[in-house]
Protein backbone atom coordinates (compact mmCIF):
# COMPACT_ATOMS: atom_id res chain seq x y z
CA UNK A 1 0.00 0.00 0.00
CA UNK A 2 1.28 3.53 -0.97
CA UNK A 3 1.47 6.49 0.66
CA UNK A 4 -0.30 8.41 -2.42
CA UNK A 5 -3.06 5.58 -2.25
CA UNK A 6 -4.01 4.63 1.54
CA UNK A 7 -6.88 2.80 1.77
CA UNK A 8 -9.52 4.13 3.93
CA UNK A 9 -10.49 2.03 6.81
CA UNK A 10 -13.40 2.40 9.34
CA UNK A 11 -12.92 1.03 12.56
CA UNK A 12 -17.15 0.71 13.86
CA UNK A 13 -16.50 -0.85 17.54
CA UNK A 14 -13.09 -1.05 20.37
CA UNK A 15 -10.26 -2.89 18.79
CA UNK A 16 -7.06 -3.99 20.45
CA UNK A 17 -4.33 -0.99 20.73
CA UNK A 18 -1.98 -3.33 19.16
CA UNK A 19 -4.16 -3.99 16.02
CA UNK A 20 -4.86 -0.35 15.10
CA UNK A 21 -0.75 0.38 15.46
CA UNK A 22 -0.71 -2.41 13.11
CA UNK A 23 -2.50 -0.42 10.18
CA UNK A 24 -1.94 2.82 11.33
CA UNK A 25 0.66 3.36 9.13
CA UNK A 26 -0.83 1.53 5.61
CA UNK A 27 -4.32 3.46 6.08
CA UNK A 28 -6.21 6.23 6.57
CA UNK A 29 -8.18 5.19 10.12
CA UNK A 30 -11.76 6.82 10.78
CA UNK A 31 -13.67 5.71 13.78
CA UNK A 32 -17.64 5.65 14.19
CA UNK A 33 -19.97 4.06 16.88
CA UNK A 34 -21.16 1.06 14.73
CA UNK A 35 -24.22 0.49 16.97
CA UNK A 36 -25.49 3.75 15.92
CA UNK A 37 -27.32 3.10 12.46
CA UNK A 38 -27.88 7.12 11.65
CA UNK A 39 -23.94 7.61 12.37
CA UNK A 40 -23.10 4.50 10.71
CA UNK A 41 -24.78 4.36 7.32
CA UNK A 42 -23.16 7.67 5.97
CA UNK A 43 -19.24 6.87 7.42
CA UNK A 44 -19.66 3.59 5.34
CA UNK A 45 -19.63 5.74 1.82
CA UNK A 46 -16.47 6.09 1.23
CA UNK A 47 -14.17 3.72 2.78
CA UNK A 48 -12.93 0.67 1.92
CA UNK A 49 -13.00 -1.59 4.72
CA UNK A 50 -14.74 -1.78 7.67
CA UNK A 51 -13.72 -3.71 11.66
CA UNK A 52 -16.87 -4.87 13.53
CA UNK A 53 -17.49 -6.94 16.43
CA UNK A 54 -20.81 -7.84 17.71
CA UNK A 55 -22.93 -4.82 17.94
CA UNK A 56 -22.39 -3.48 14.09
CA UNK A 57 -25.05 -4.82 11.89
CA UNK A 58 -23.59 -5.44 8.24
CA UNK A 59 -26.92 -6.32 6.77
CA UNK A 60 -27.73 -5.15 2.78
CA UNK A 61 -28.56 -1.66 3.85
CA UNK A 62 -24.89 -1.14 4.91
CA UNK A 63 -23.30 -2.78 2.64
CA UNK A 64 -24.97 -0.49 -0.22
CA UNK A 65 -24.14 2.74 1.65
CA UNK A 66 -20.50 1.63 1.57
CA UNK A 67 -20.29 2.26 -2.60
CA UNK A 68 -16.42 1.66 -2.41
CA UNK A 69 -16.55 -1.12 0.46
CA UNK A 70 -14.36 -4.30 -0.43
CA UNK A 71 -14.29 -5.87 3.47
CA UNK A 72 -16.19 -6.27 6.34
CA UNK A 73 -13.97 -7.89 8.69
CA UNK A 74 -15.17 -8.98 12.03
CA UNK A 75 -12.82 -9.22 15.41
CA UNK A 76 -14.43 -12.27 16.19
CA UNK A 77 -15.36 -15.78 15.23
CA UNK A 78 -19.72 -15.47 14.54
CA UNK A 79 -20.86 -13.58 11.78
CA UNK A 80 -24.61 -13.60 12.72
CA UNK A 81 -24.55 -9.49 12.31
CA UNK A 82 -23.02 -9.76 8.66
CA UNK A 83 -25.39 -10.54 5.49
CA UNK A 84 -22.47 -12.47 3.67
CA UNK A 85 -24.85 -13.36 0.87
CA UNK A 86 -25.45 -9.74 0.45
CA UNK A 87 -22.06 -9.13 0.91
CA UNK A 88 -20.56 -11.97 -1.74
CA UNK A 89 -23.01 -10.51 -4.46
CA UNK A 90 -21.59 -7.19 -4.17
CA UNK A 91 -17.76 -8.73 -4.37
CA UNK A 92 -17.39 -7.28 -1.02
CA UNK A 93 -14.87 -9.52 1.06
CA UNK A 94 -15.85 -10.82 4.40
CA UNK A 95 -13.07 -12.19 6.85
CA UNK A 96 -13.16 -13.10 10.91
CA UNK A 97 -10.79 -14.23 12.98
CA UNK A 98 -11.89 -17.83 13.71
CA UNK A 99 -9.40 -19.45 15.84
CA UNK A 100 -8.39 -16.57 17.89
CA UNK A 101 -10.94 -17.09 20.52
CA UNK A 102 -11.13 -20.72 20.64
CA UNK A 103 -9.29 -20.93 23.93
CA UNK A 104 -11.11 -18.47 25.54
CA UNK A 105 -14.51 -20.15 24.24
CA UNK A 106 -13.47 -23.75 25.52
CA UNK A 107 -12.11 -22.60 28.99
CA UNK A 108 -15.45 -20.82 29.69
CA UNK A 109 -17.77 -23.57 28.47
CA UNK A 110 -15.59 -25.06 31.13
CA UNK A 111 -15.98 -22.78 33.61
CA UNK A 112 -19.63 -22.45 33.12
CA UNK A 113 -20.04 -26.44 33.99
CA UNK A 114 -17.88 -26.09 37.12
CA UNK A 115 -19.98 -23.42 38.30
CA UNK A 116 -23.15 -25.05 37.69
CA UNK A 117 -22.25 -28.29 38.85
CA UNK A 118 -20.84 -27.24 42.39
CA UNK A 119 -23.81 -24.46 42.41
CA UNK A 120 -20.90 -21.64 43.07
CA UNK A 121 -22.96 -18.10 41.96
CA UNK A 122 -25.49 -19.38 44.36
CA UNK A 123 -23.71 -19.98 47.14
CA UNK A 124 -21.40 -17.01 46.72
CA UNK A 125 -24.35 -14.80 46.67
CA UNK A 126 -25.92 -16.87 49.96
CA UNK A 127 -22.92 -16.08 51.38
CA UNK A 128 -22.58 -12.29 50.68
CA UNK A 129 -26.01 -11.99 52.05
CA UNK A 130 -24.26 -13.49 55.54
CA UNK A 131 -26.09 -17.07 55.10
CA UNK A 132 -23.75 -19.75 55.98
CA UNK A 133 -25.80 -22.77 54.42
CA UNK A 134 -23.63 -25.50 53.25
CA UNK A 135 -25.96 -28.12 53.11
CA UNK A 136 -28.61 -26.40 50.56
CA UNK A 137 -25.41 -26.25 47.87
CA UNK A 138 -24.56 -30.21 47.36
CA UNK A 139 -22.94 -30.30 44.21
CA UNK A 140 -21.97 -33.38 41.44
CA UNK A 141 -18.51 -34.13 40.87
CA UNK A 142 -17.06 -34.28 37.08
CA UNK A 143 -15.05 -37.27 37.58
CA UNK A 144 -16.38 -40.19 36.45
CA UNK A 145 -18.87 -38.86 34.09
CA UNK A 146 -20.02 -39.48 30.17
CA UNK A 147 -19.48 -36.02 28.83
CA UNK A 148 -21.70 -35.50 25.52
CA UNK A 149 -20.30 -32.92 23.50
CA UNK A 150 -22.01 -31.54 20.34
CA UNK A 151 -19.72 -30.29 17.53
CA UNK A 152 -16.43 -31.73 17.36
CA UNK A 153 -14.90 -28.42 15.75
CA UNK A 154 -12.02 -26.65 16.66
CA UNK A 155 -13.97 -25.00 20.19
CA UNK A 156 -15.25 -29.11 20.67
CA UNK A 157 -11.85 -30.17 20.50
CA UNK A 158 -10.15 -28.11 23.16
CA UNK A 159 -13.54 -28.66 25.15
CA UNK A 160 -12.96 -32.56 25.10
CA UNK A 161 -9.17 -32.26 25.71
CA UNK A 162 -9.93 -29.76 29.22
CA UNK A 163 -12.72 -32.48 29.94
CA UNK A 164 -10.34 -35.47 29.53
CA UNK A 165 -8.30 -34.53 32.42
CA UNK A 166 -11.66 -34.79 34.55
CA UNK A 167 -11.23 -38.72 33.88
CA UNK A 168 -14.40 -38.14 32.07
CA UNK A 169 -15.94 -40.57 29.44
CA UNK A 170 -16.20 -38.41 26.20
CA UNK A 171 -18.81 -38.99 23.45
CA UNK A 172 -19.72 -36.62 20.38
CA UNK A 173 -22.15 -35.97 17.99
CA UNK A 174 -20.60 -34.48 14.40
CA UNK A 175 -21.82 -35.85 11.54
CA UNK A 176 -19.08 -33.84 9.13
CA UNK A 177 -15.99 -36.08 11.54
CA UNK A 178 -14.27 -38.90 10.92
CA UNK A 179 -14.41 -41.51 13.83
CA UNK A 180 -10.78 -41.96 13.24
CA UNK A 181 -10.37 -38.31 13.92
CA UNK A 182 -12.29 -38.42 17.01
CA UNK A 183 -10.57 -41.37 18.21
CA UNK A 184 -7.59 -39.04 17.70
CA UNK A 185 -8.98 -36.99 21.14
CA UNK A 186 -9.87 -40.23 22.75
CA UNK A 187 -14.14 -38.83 22.12
CA UNK A 188 -15.75 -42.24 20.67
CA UNK A 189 -18.40 -40.64 17.85
CA UNK A 190 -22.33 -41.57 18.35
CA UNK A 191 -25.75 -40.18 17.32
CA UNK A 192 -27.18 -37.02 18.61
CA UNK A 193 -30.58 -39.26 20.04
CA UNK A 194 -27.24 -41.71 21.79
CA UNK A 195 -25.69 -38.57 22.95
CA UNK A 196 -28.76 -37.65 24.69
CA UNK A 197 -29.69 -40.74 25.90
CA UNK A 198 -26.12 -41.42 27.71
CA UNK A 199 -24.88 -38.19 28.76
CA UNK A 200 -24.66 -36.83 32.07
CA UNK A 201 -23.29 -33.46 30.77
CA UNK A 202 -24.55 -32.00 27.50
CA UNK A 203 -21.93 -29.60 25.97
CA UNK A 204 -23.01 -28.09 22.75
CA UNK A 205 -20.36 -26.30 20.30
CA UNK A 206 -22.06 -26.18 16.70
CA UNK A 207 -22.15 -22.88 14.43
CA UNK A 208 -25.92 -21.32 13.97
CA UNK A 209 -27.17 -22.73 10.88
CA UNK A 210 -30.55 -23.49 9.82
CA UNK A 211 -29.92 -26.54 10.61
CA UNK A 212 -29.26 -26.52 13.68
CA UNK A 213 -31.08 -24.21 15.08
CA UNK A 214 -33.29 -25.49 17.16
CA UNK A 215 -31.53 -28.85 17.75
CA UNK A 216 -32.00 -29.23 21.07
CA UNK A 217 -35.16 -28.89 22.60
CA UNK A 218 -38.04 -29.91 24.20
CA UNK A 219 -38.51 -33.57 22.63
CA UNK A 220 -35.00 -33.83 22.85
CA UNK A 221 -34.44 -32.81 26.44
CA UNK A 222 -36.93 -35.71 27.63
CA UNK A 223 -34.94 -38.22 26.11
CA UNK A 224 -31.63 -37.16 28.56
CA UNK A 225 -30.80 -39.06 31.73
CA UNK A 226 -32.51 -37.04 34.58
CA UNK A 227 -30.77 -34.63 36.11
CA UNK A 228 -28.40 -34.07 33.44
CA UNK A 229 -26.29 -30.59 32.81
CA UNK A 230 -26.55 -28.05 29.82
CA UNK A 231 -23.98 -26.14 28.80
CA UNK A 232 -24.64 -23.94 25.72
CA UNK A 233 -21.47 -21.42 25.40
CA UNK A 234 -21.89 -22.02 21.29
CA UNK A 235 -24.43 -19.75 19.70
CA UNK A 236 -28.23 -18.59 20.92
CA UNK A 237 -30.96 -20.85 19.48
CA UNK A 238 -29.16 -24.13 19.37
CA UNK A 239 -30.54 -24.60 22.50
CA UNK A 240 -34.16 -23.86 22.80
CA UNK A 241 -34.28 -21.56 25.74
CA UNK A 242 -38.02 -22.24 27.09
CA UNK A 243 -37.96 -25.74 26.70
CA UNK A 244 -34.40 -25.77 28.99
CA UNK A 245 -36.53 -23.30 31.19
CA UNK A 246 -39.17 -25.70 31.70
CA UNK A 247 -36.92 -29.14 31.66
CA UNK A 248 -34.81 -26.65 34.54
CA UNK A 249 -38.23 -26.32 36.77
CA UNK A 250 -39.61 -29.85 36.13
CA UNK A 251 -35.90 -31.23 37.43
CA UNK A 252 -35.22 -33.26 34.01
CA UNK A 253 -32.28 -30.80 33.71
CA UNK A 254 -30.05 -30.46 36.79
CA UNK A 255 -28.28 -27.68 36.04
CA UNK A 256 -27.49 -25.59 33.55
CA UNK A 257 -24.98 -23.16 32.20
CA UNK A 258 -26.06 -20.77 29.44
CA UNK A 259 -23.15 -17.99 27.98
CA UNK A 260 -25.95 -17.27 24.63
CA UNK A 261 -28.71 -16.18 23.86
CA UNK A 262 -31.55 -16.22 21.19
CA UNK A 263 -31.86 -12.23 20.52
CA UNK A 264 -29.18 -10.33 22.29
CA UNK A 265 -28.30 -7.98 24.38
CA UNK A 266 -30.61 -10.43 26.44
CA UNK A 267 -31.62 -9.06 29.78
CA UNK A 268 -35.07 -10.96 29.76
CA UNK A 269 -35.23 -14.73 29.41
CA UNK A 270 -36.99 -17.52 31.02
CA UNK A 271 -33.58 -19.16 32.08
CA UNK A 272 -32.55 -15.96 34.58
CA UNK A 273 -33.49 -16.70 38.13
CA UNK A 274 -33.91 -20.11 37.86
CA UNK A 275 -32.40 -22.26 40.61
CA UNK A 276 -29.42 -24.33 39.47
CA UNK A 277 -29.08 -22.09 36.34
CA UNK A 278 -25.92 -20.06 35.65
CA UNK A 279 -26.09 -17.06 33.26
CA UNK A 280 -23.66 -14.98 30.98
CA UNK A 281 -23.89 -12.57 28.98
CA UNK A 282 -21.81 -13.67 25.91
CA UNK A 283 -18.39 -13.37 28.04
CA UNK A 284 -16.98 -16.61 25.70
CA UNK A 285 -14.51 -14.67 23.85
CA UNK A 286 -14.38 -12.31 26.58
CA UNK A 287 -10.58 -12.24 27.53
CA UNK A 288 -7.81 -10.01 27.24
CA UNK A 289 -5.88 -12.42 25.05
CA UNK A 290 -8.75 -13.44 23.18
CA UNK A 291 -9.70 -9.95 22.19
CA UNK A 292 -5.80 -9.29 21.44
CA UNK A 293 -5.69 -12.29 19.22
CA UNK A 294 -9.02 -11.36 17.67
CA UNK A 295 -7.65 -7.54 16.55
CA UNK A 296 -4.53 -8.35 15.43
CA UNK A 297 -5.54 -11.71 13.30
CA UNK A 298 -8.10 -9.60 11.19
CA UNK A 299 -6.19 -6.81 10.64
CA UNK A 300 -3.55 -8.72 9.29
CA UNK A 301 -5.96 -9.94 7.05
CA UNK A 302 -7.64 -7.28 6.17
CA UNK A 303 -4.15 -5.64 4.85
CA UNK A 304 -3.93 -8.60 2.56
CA UNK A 305 -7.43 -7.99 1.14
CA UNK A 306 -6.53 -4.35 0.56
CA UNK A 307 -3.67 -5.64 -1.93
CA UNK A 308 -5.73 -7.79 -3.63
CA UNK A 309 -3.45 -10.70 -1.50
CA UNK A 310 -5.29 -14.18 -0.72
CA UNK A 311 -6.96 -14.00 2.65
CA UNK A 312 -6.69 -17.77 4.18
CA UNK A 313 -10.19 -16.06 6.78
CA UNK A 314 -12.04 -14.90 3.84
CA UNK A 315 -15.82 -16.38 4.33
CA UNK A 316 -17.20 -15.94 1.03
CA UNK A 317 -14.37 -16.88 -1.12
CA UNK A 318 -15.22 -20.02 -2.75
CA UNK A 319 -11.74 -21.78 -2.27
CA UNK A 320 -11.95 -20.15 0.96
CA UNK A 321 -10.19 -22.21 4.22
CA UNK A 322 -6.79 -23.91 4.41
CA UNK A 323 -4.48 -22.90 2.01
CA UNK A 324 -1.40 -25.35 2.23
CA UNK A 325 1.98 -23.55 2.50
CA UNK A 326 3.66 -25.29 -0.39
CA UNK A 327 0.54 -24.28 -2.72
CA UNK A 328 0.48 -20.45 -1.42
CA UNK A 329 3.76 -19.55 -3.57
CA UNK A 330 1.67 -20.61 -6.70
CA UNK A 331 -0.90 -18.08 -6.38
CA UNK A 332 1.21 -15.04 -7.58
CA UNK A 333 2.42 -16.99 -10.54
CA UNK A 334 -1.51 -18.37 -11.23
CA UNK A 335 -3.29 -14.53 -10.81
CA UNK A 336 -0.01 -13.70 -13.43
CA UNK A 337 -1.06 -16.23 -15.82
CA UNK A 338 -4.49 -15.52 -16.26
CA UNK A 339 -3.38 -11.54 -17.10
CA UNK A 340 -0.97 -12.84 -19.74
CA UNK A 341 -3.63 -15.18 -20.94
CA UNK A 342 -6.13 -12.14 -21.55
CA UNK A 343 -3.23 -9.85 -22.57
CA UNK A 344 -2.04 -12.60 -25.49
CA UNK A 345 -6.39 -13.84 -26.16
CA UNK A 346 -7.56 -9.95 -26.47
CA UNK A 347 -9.98 -10.53 -24.49
CA UNK A 348 -11.81 -13.87 -22.42
CA UNK A 349 -12.11 -16.99 -23.36
CA UNK A 350 -15.44 -18.76 -24.06
CA UNK A 351 -14.12 -21.54 -21.84
CA UNK A 352 -10.86 -22.64 -19.79
CA UNK A 353 -9.37 -25.20 -18.31
CA UNK A 354 -6.74 -24.15 -15.16
CA UNK A 355 -4.43 -27.29 -15.34
CA UNK A 356 -2.13 -28.33 -12.72
CA UNK A 357 0.66 -30.89 -12.11
CA UNK A 358 3.37 -32.12 -10.07
CA UNK A 359 3.36 -33.21 -6.34
CA UNK A 360 1.62 -29.78 -5.34
CA UNK A 361 -1.78 -31.69 -6.37
CA UNK A 362 -1.38 -34.06 -3.18
CA UNK A 363 -2.83 -30.48 -1.61
CA UNK A 364 -6.01 -29.04 -2.24
CA UNK A 365 -5.16 -26.60 -5.41
CA UNK A 366 -8.63 -24.98 -6.28
CA UNK A 367 -7.58 -21.68 -4.92
CA UNK A 368 -4.75 -21.67 -7.80
CA UNK A 369 -8.03 -21.69 -10.16
CA UNK A 370 -9.29 -19.03 -8.28
CA UNK A 371 -5.99 -16.92 -8.23
CA UNK A 372 -6.44 -17.61 -12.14
CA UNK A 373 -9.95 -16.45 -12.54
CA UNK A 374 -8.87 -13.23 -10.77
CA UNK A 375 -6.51 -12.91 -13.17
CA UNK A 376 -7.97 -13.04 -16.29
CA UNK A 377 -10.46 -10.26 -15.17
CA UNK A 378 -7.95 -7.75 -13.28
CA UNK A 379 -7.13 -5.81 -16.43
CA UNK A 380 -10.79 -5.67 -18.74
CA UNK A 381 -12.55 -4.80 -15.80
CA UNK A 382 -12.82 -1.05 -14.30
CA UNK A 383 -13.74 -1.97 -10.99
CA UNK A 384 -11.37 -3.60 -8.54
CA UNK A 385 -11.28 -7.63 -9.03
CA UNK A 386 -11.18 -9.65 -5.59
CA UNK A 387 -11.42 -13.48 -5.17
CA UNK A 388 -14.59 -12.72 -4.26
CA UNK A 389 -16.18 -11.20 -7.26
CA UNK A 390 -14.20 -13.12 -9.74
CA UNK A 391 -16.48 -15.78 -9.97
CA UNK A 392 -19.11 -13.68 -10.08
CA UNK A 393 -17.66 -11.91 -12.69
CA UNK A 394 -17.34 -15.32 -14.67
CA UNK A 395 -20.62 -16.48 -14.70
CA UNK A 396 -21.77 -12.91 -15.68
CA UNK A 397 -20.46 -13.22 -18.50
CA UNK A 398 -20.93 -17.08 -19.55
CA UNK A 399 -16.73 -17.72 -18.29
CA UNK A 400 -16.35 -21.51 -17.71
CA UNK A 401 -12.89 -21.84 -15.78
CA UNK A 402 -12.16 -25.70 -14.99
CA UNK A 403 -9.80 -27.23 -12.96
CA UNK A 404 -7.61 -30.26 -13.81
CA UNK A 405 -4.90 -32.03 -12.20
CA UNK A 406 -2.14 -34.50 -12.59
CA UNK A 407 0.73 -35.77 -10.25
CA UNK A 408 2.21 -36.74 -12.92
CA UNK A 409 4.63 -33.59 -14.53
CA UNK A 410 7.78 -34.65 -16.74
CA UNK A 411 9.63 -31.46 -17.28
CA UNK A 412 8.87 -29.58 -14.09
CA UNK A 413 8.49 -29.94 -10.63
CA UNK A 414 4.99 -28.17 -10.62
CA UNK A 415 3.81 -26.49 -14.00
CA UNK A 416 1.08 -24.47 -13.87
CA UNK A 417 -1.38 -23.99 -17.29
CA UNK A 418 -4.01 -22.05 -18.75
CA UNK A 419 -5.83 -23.56 -21.91
CA UNK A 420 -9.16 -21.43 -22.76
CA UNK A 421 -10.99 -21.84 -25.79
CA UNK A 422 -11.44 -18.13 -27.92
CA UNK A 423 -14.87 -17.57 -29.58
CA UNK A 424 -13.72 -18.00 -32.95
CA UNK A 425 -12.49 -21.74 -32.12
CA UNK A 426 -8.82 -21.08 -31.76
CA UNK A 427 -7.14 -21.84 -28.26
CA UNK A 428 -4.31 -20.15 -26.53
CA UNK A 429 -2.25 -21.76 -24.05
CA UNK A 430 -0.12 -20.22 -20.60
CA UNK A 431 1.99 -22.19 -18.88
CA UNK A 432 4.55 -21.31 -15.74
CA UNK A 433 6.44 -22.57 -12.47
CA UNK A 434 8.60 -21.81 -9.87
CA UNK A 435 12.26 -22.70 -10.30
CA UNK A 436 14.85 -22.92 -7.74
CA UNK A 437 14.71 -23.11 -3.97
CA UNK A 438 14.25 -18.95 -4.04
CA UNK A 439 10.61 -20.06 -5.92
CA UNK A 440 11.31 -17.78 -8.73
CA UNK A 441 8.81 -17.27 -10.99
CA UNK A 442 9.10 -18.40 -14.79
CA UNK A 443 7.26 -18.79 -17.89
CA UNK A 444 7.49 -21.88 -19.66
CA UNK A 445 5.20 -21.98 -22.76
CA UNK A 446 3.17 -19.86 -25.00
CA UNK A 447 0.94 -20.84 -27.17
CA UNK A 448 3.01 -23.82 -27.63
CA UNK A 449 6.51 -22.05 -28.03
CA UNK A 450 9.31 -22.95 -24.93
CA UNK A 451 9.74 -20.20 -23.06
CA UNK A 452 12.40 -19.27 -19.77
CA UNK A 453 11.20 -15.93 -18.87
CA UNK A 454 10.72 -14.37 -15.75
CA UNK A 455 7.12 -12.67 -15.70
CA UNK A 456 7.93 -9.04 -15.59
CA UNK A 457 5.58 -6.07 -15.02
CA UNK A 458 6.10 -5.49 -18.94
CA UNK A 459 6.33 -7.53 -21.49
CA UNK A 460 5.79 -8.25 -24.78
CA UNK A 461 4.94 -11.14 -27.23
CA UNK A 462 5.59 -11.29 -30.82
CA UNK A 463 5.17 -13.63 -33.41
CA UNK A 464 6.46 -13.34 -37.11
CA UNK A 465 8.27 -15.55 -39.88
CA UNK A 466 11.91 -16.60 -38.59
CA UNK A 467 14.65 -14.94 -40.28
CA UNK A 468 18.29 -12.96 -39.69
CA UNK A 469 17.98 -9.31 -38.15
CA UNK A 470 14.31 -9.26 -37.24
CA UNK A 471 15.82 -9.14 -33.29
CA UNK A 472 18.04 -6.52 -34.16
CA UNK A 473 15.16 -4.66 -35.42
CA UNK A 474 13.48 -4.88 -32.53
CA UNK A 475 16.08 -3.97 -30.35
CA UNK A 476 17.10 -0.82 -32.11
CA UNK A 477 13.33 0.46 -32.07
CA UNK A 478 13.14 0.21 -28.36
CA UNK A 479 16.48 1.45 -27.99
CA UNK A 480 15.30 4.74 -29.63
CA UNK A 481 12.72 5.31 -27.64
CA UNK A 482 14.77 4.96 -24.55
CA UNK A 483 13.16 1.53 -23.62
CA UNK A 484 15.54 -0.99 -22.08
CA UNK A 485 15.23 -4.51 -22.40
CA UNK A 486 15.28 -6.36 -19.14
CA UNK A 487 15.53 -9.97 -20.48
CA UNK A 488 14.39 -11.56 -24.06
CA UNK A 489 13.95 -15.36 -25.64
CA UNK A 490 13.27 -16.42 -29.41
CA UNK A 491 11.34 -19.75 -29.63
CA UNK A 492 10.28 -21.29 -32.88
CA UNK A 493 9.72 -24.97 -33.79
CA UNK A 494 11.81 -24.97 -37.20
CA UNK A 495 14.40 -23.07 -39.12
CA UNK A 496 12.45 -20.10 -41.30
CA UNK A 497 9.42 -21.58 -39.24
CA UNK A 498 6.98 -19.20 -37.07
CA UNK A 499 9.02 -18.07 -33.95
CA UNK A 500 7.88 -16.55 -30.96
CA UNK A 501 9.96 -13.27 -28.98
CA UNK A 502 8.94 -12.55 -25.44
CA UNK A 503 10.55 -9.65 -24.18
CA UNK A 504 10.86 -7.83 -20.73
CA UNK A 505 11.25 -4.36 -20.37
CA UNK A 506 11.83 -1.95 -17.56
CA UNK A 507 8.79 0.66 -19.18
CA UNK A 508 5.69 0.39 -21.10
CA UNK A 509 6.17 0.70 -24.61
CA UNK A 510 3.38 3.08 -26.29
CA UNK A 511 0.41 1.79 -28.56
CA UNK A 512 2.29 3.79 -31.19
CA UNK A 513 6.00 2.19 -30.88
CA UNK A 514 4.41 -1.29 -30.68
CA UNK A 515 2.62 -0.42 -34.34
CA UNK A 516 5.79 0.36 -35.86
CA UNK A 517 7.40 -2.52 -34.38
CA UNK A 518 4.74 -4.55 -35.84
CA UNK A 519 4.98 -3.22 -39.29
CA UNK A 520 8.96 -3.14 -39.49
CA UNK A 521 8.97 -6.80 -39.04
CA UNK A 522 5.70 -8.01 -40.37
CA UNK A 523 4.42 -9.28 -37.29
CA UNK A 524 1.80 -11.80 -37.16
CA UNK A 525 0.84 -11.20 -32.99
CA UNK A 526 2.13 -8.07 -30.90
CA UNK A 527 0.96 -8.45 -27.35
CA UNK A 528 1.70 -6.22 -24.66
CA UNK A 529 1.30 -7.15 -21.36
CA UNK A 530 1.27 -4.57 -18.33
CA UNK A 531 1.71 -7.52 -15.06
CA UNK A 532 2.10 -4.30 -12.52
CA UNK A 533 0.27 -4.23 -9.42
CA UNK A 534 -3.34 -2.78 -10.08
Amino acid sequence: MTATARPVVLVAEELAPAALDLLASDVELRHVDGSDRAALLPALADVDAVLIRSATRMDAAALSAGRRLRVVARAGVGLDNVDVAAATARGVMVLNAPQSNIVSAAEHAVALLLAAARHIPAAHACLQQGRWARSAFTGTEIDGKTIGIVGLGRIGVLFAQRMAAFGTHLIAYDPYVQPGRAAQYGVHLVSLEELLRESDVISVHLPKTPETVGLIGAKELETTKRGVIVVNAARGGLVDEIALADAVRSGQVGAAGVDVYESEPCTDSPLFGLPGVVVTPHLGASTVEAQDKAGLAVVRSVMLALQGDFVPDAVNVQAGGIVAEDVRPLLPLAEKLGRVFTALAAGLPQSATVHVRGEIVEYDVSVLQLAVLKGLFTDIIEEPVTFVNAPLLAAERGVQVDLATDLDSPDYRNLVTVRGTLGDGSEVTVSGTLSSQRQVEKLTDVNGFDMDLRPEDHLLFIRYRDRPGVVGTIGAELGRAGINIAGAQVSRATVGGEALMAIAVDSAVPAELLAVIADSIGATLLRAVDLSPR
